[in-house]
């Protein structure tokens, strides 16, 4: 079996999907994307095409290692997302090759159903309340909230008293048996973190993610130490070797995400990575069905997973949402709060091909806001 085409679509709200054809007929699918970077990406997956066409799909760890590292400039958030889609696609091959779902060519199931989160605003506490009072009557258990918006370099009183106001409006709506994680997204200085995590404490959140920015990353063990809120990180860390530090300095929650650290491949060594640190996994996925599907795989084979984060109604998703480009909607019914193992073929879902391409035919140029302080200076989003 050899690789005869690779081709990507740019989709809406924000996402970019890649198909890749074998000359037996068996296709896989995958989701290389930066947000707010997709066409970028999509080059770089041209890019890397030229290799894989001609190739053997199912020789897919070798792929990696050339992919990843055969080009003397490595790293980063294009190259690391390009060979993530790539990945997960090449993993559904696989499965749909041995008749197998992602999850058992890992080593197999070691839980029978996911717990995923939904995500709610935050911006404002009586709509706060309202938003979980609905995800709690679709069965969700657990919610992520933005802590804050923009926020001074350090918090007036009044700053810090509303980020802690909304989280407490979040835990009143939630009550004692649910969960509340709160995503700190970067938007705080670790002067601020400090300040704001030590309010945080009685509430009980279940995670608290980017409490600084990554590049920030060394500040972690003074934050780490400074509070019993588990904190998290890993959303624009791309492999092993930037987890490692983190992981170092005490995080209890790894956040890699399926398709830009590596795929499927390099997330499940991350994972086997974090468990001997004794922390869990919880990936990131604001995206797309693929990206939702491959984590799911990986979800299901890790003993040391925590929590999935899915996009099913999230402020990114205009025009469209996860469930568009299915044909199938089943592997994405949530019961409970939790999804059921899917023992489909490959990444388990039906991409909707048709559809796919006509979403394509007009594309997207998405991109993240950028925020300024009152001074007019820049201020992280």
């Amino acid at each position: 079996m050899k690789i005869t085409r690779i081709e990507t679509f740019l989709v809406p709200p924000r996402w970019l999907f890649c198909r890749v054809e074998t000359d037996d007929g068996v296709v896989g699918w995958g989701e290389p994307v930066v947000e707010g970077r997709a066409e970028v990406v999509r080059a770089a997956v041209d890019v890397l095409a030229e290799y894989l066409v001609g190739q053997d799909p199912l020789r897919i760890q070798d792929h990696w290692q050339v992919l990843t590292k055969g080009g003397f400039y490595r790293g980063g958030p294009v190259l690391s997302s390009a060979v993530a889609g790539l990945d997960q696609a090449l993993w559904d091959i696989a499965g749909k090759t041995y008749g197998a779902p992602v999850h058992a060519l890992l080593g197999g199931p070691v839980r029978d159903r996911v717990r995923v989160y939904a995500w709610v605003g935050g911006d404002e506490p009586a709509a706060l309340a309202e938003q979980i009072a609905a995800q709690v009557d679709a069965g969700f258990t657990a919610v992520k909230m933005n802590g804050a918006g923009a926020l001074a370099p350090l918090t007036t009183p009044a700053e810090t008293a509303a980020v802690v106001a909304r989280v407490a409006a979040a835990r009143e709506a939630l009550g004692p048996d649910r969960d509340v994680a709160v995503d700190f997204h970067g938007r705080f200085t670790a002067a601020n973190s400090r300040r704001v995590l030590a309010e945080l404490a009685p509430l009980h959140p279940l995670f608290v993610e980017e409490p600084v920015v990554p590049e920030q990353s060394h500040l972690l063990p003074r934050l780490a130490a400074a509070t019993d809120i588990p904190l998290a990180t890993g959303e624009r860390l791309f492999g092993r070797a930037e987890f490692l530090p983190v992981l170092n300095a005490g995080i209890a929650v790894a956040q890699p995400d399926l398709s830009h650290a590596g795929g499927i491949s390099e997330v499940h060594r991350i994972a086997s990575l974090a468990d001997t640190y004794g922390a869990l996994l919880a990936p990131h996925c604001p995206l797309g069905p693929l990206a939702l599907a491959a984590s799911l795989q990986v979800a299901f084979a890790t003993p040391n997973f925590l929590i999935q984060e899915q996009s099913r109604g999230i402020h990114y998703n205009k025009n469209a949402d996860l469930l568009t480009y299915l044909v199938d909607t089943e592997p994405f019914r949530f019961v409970d709060g939790h999804a059921a193992r899917n023992d489909a073929p490959g990444l388990g879902v039906d991409i909707d091909e048709k559809a796919v391409r006509a979403a394509d035919r007009a594309g997207h140029a998405w991109r993240n806001p950028v925020w300024r302080h009152p001074d007019g200076s820049f201020a992280e989003w």
